[in-house]
């Protein structure tokens, strides 16, 4: 019979040579590729990316032509082609009738005939109210209609192929799919289904500003209780108080207002581009409108790292004139951020108003996260920094803070090596304060 001093030994001895192969296997042999991708199905831009084991790194696969991310734009041409992409987008002018885009704003969501009317005044492209109150695009001469689901599944098709051939597997059948905070469950859903079209199965959906707040580890930290998110993408931007607490983010307040991002300030400046040009055959050529429109595009961009750029090699826009064309919708951005504090700080004190000690203030704000791409732009940090007086955190690309996020997460429910401390989501009720323009 062994003693139980013996068996103590031969254990410890086993547990000794387990830890040896484990970490002589991390070191020499090849890493297990990852089974669950996370998506980033954006209302301008999507993105996918994947949690490596063993180095612990979040990759961020090239969506199109060399890019992280990839426009949410869908064309389809006259000859049957369907185009995604920066391919889409550059059919925005020539085939406006049939390239969607934004169709995430749409999804899983009832309108009115009334709504429906005030909103075909926005786009090009011809909406659709179905019976079941849902919008549908028109896509064909022929009146041949797609669901907003439908765009989504195209575009994460992509996604998922891209991720398949890097990654050099046959199927991927396993995801993590990011979701505004402010969707409902039926949003979820709708959304969920956009990836079961094309037979991947949605292991989680966690929010977007969750997903921020993943990529920057806060969900590690033990001296945070309050960040907030800030997220200016192409086309709408949006403001989320979050708490945590264990590695529980909670959301206390959202505000926003869908109808103010990059697009919005890419579009005073073409128009300001368009007072500029006397030649009426080209202020209505498609053409020469789209190539302004790409050349608008990278200007803006080159603004948040140079002090000024050319457009179409003729019109020098410096930043100082950009931010005078925008002056209106730069402070717009503030709005959302006031509103926050108003709200959190009636709700918090209802029983004692005037008691300042129980209020909310700037410096309650442990982490600001800046989300979107549109947050690259230089004095939309300068005005977050002097209404927090403090430097928000911007060590992630905007534009992929969300996918980086989701990724970490399908790490987490992949549980491969090293280990991520476990993060939860917590569904609350609030709503989000929407801001109209």
């Amino acid at each position: 019979m062994v003693s139980s001093e013996t068996s103590c030994t031969i254990i410890g001895g086993s547990l000794i040579i387990l830890l040896i192969a484990g970490y002589f296997g991390q070191q020499f042999l090849p890493a297990p590729k990852p089974k669950i991708i996370g998506f980033d199905l954006g209302t301008t831009y999507s993105c996918v990316g994947m949690y490596h084991a063993i180095s612990g790194l979040v990759e961020i696969i090239p969506a199109q032509r060399n890019r992280s991310c990839m426009p949410s734009i869908v064309s389809f041409l006259p000859n049957g082609t369907v185009l995604l992409g920066y391919d889409a987008f550059d059919h925005l002018e020539t085939n406006q009738k049939y390239t969607i885009y934004d169709a995430k704003r749409f999804i899983g969501k009832q309108f009115s005939i009334e709504s429906i009317r005030k909103i075909q005044n926005d786009y090009p492209f011809e909406l659709i109210r179905n019976d079941n109150g849902y919008v549908e695009f028109v896509v064909s001469e022929n009146g041949t209609r797609v669901t907003p689901q439908k765009i989504g599944s195209l575009l994460l098709k992509h996604l998922k192929e891209i991720a398949e051939k890097h990654l050099m597997v046959t199927k991927i059948k396993l995801c993590v799919l990011s979701v505004p905070a402010e969707f409902n469950e039926e949003q979820r859903q709708t959304t969920k289904q956009a990836a079961e079209l094309i037979g991947i199965k949605v292991e989680r959906i966690i929010s977007e500003p969750t997903a921020a707040a993943l990529a920057y580890g806060i969900h590690k930290r033990n001296n945070v209780r309050y960040v907030l998110v800030i997220d200016i993408g192409g086309g709408t931007t949006d403001v989320s108080l979050l708490s945590v607490q264990g590695g529980m983010f909670s959301t206390q307040a959202m505000a926003g207002n869908n109808r103010l991002g990059g697009q919005d300030f890419n579009q005073n400046l073409f128009n300001y581009i368009l007072t500029l040009i006397n030649d009426n055959h080209k202020r209505t050529d498609p053409n020469f409108l789209q190539h302004l429109r790409i050349e608008v595009e990278k200007c803006k961009l080159d603004l948040s790292v140079s002090n000024q750029c050319t457009i179409n090699a003729k019109w020098i826009i410096t930043r100082e004139l950009f931010e005078e064309i925008n002056q209106d919708l730069f402070k717009k951005i503030i709005e959302p951020l006031d509103r926050i504090f108003a709200y959190i700080n009636s709700d918090m004190n209802d029983d004692d108003d005037d008691d300042a000690s129980n209020k909310l203030t700037v410096n309650n704000i442990d982490e600001i996260v800046l989300v979107g791409g549109s947050t690259r732009m230089l004095k939309i940090r300068q005005l977050i920094e002097d209404y927090f007086h403090k430097m928000p955190n911007i060590e992630i690309d905007p534009d992929v803070a969300v996918t980086h996020g989701v990724s970490i997460q399908a790490g987490i429910l992949g549980g491969v090596w090293p280990l991520t401390v476990s993060a939860t989501e917590v569904r609350t009720a609030v709503e989000k304060i929407h801001i109209e323009t």
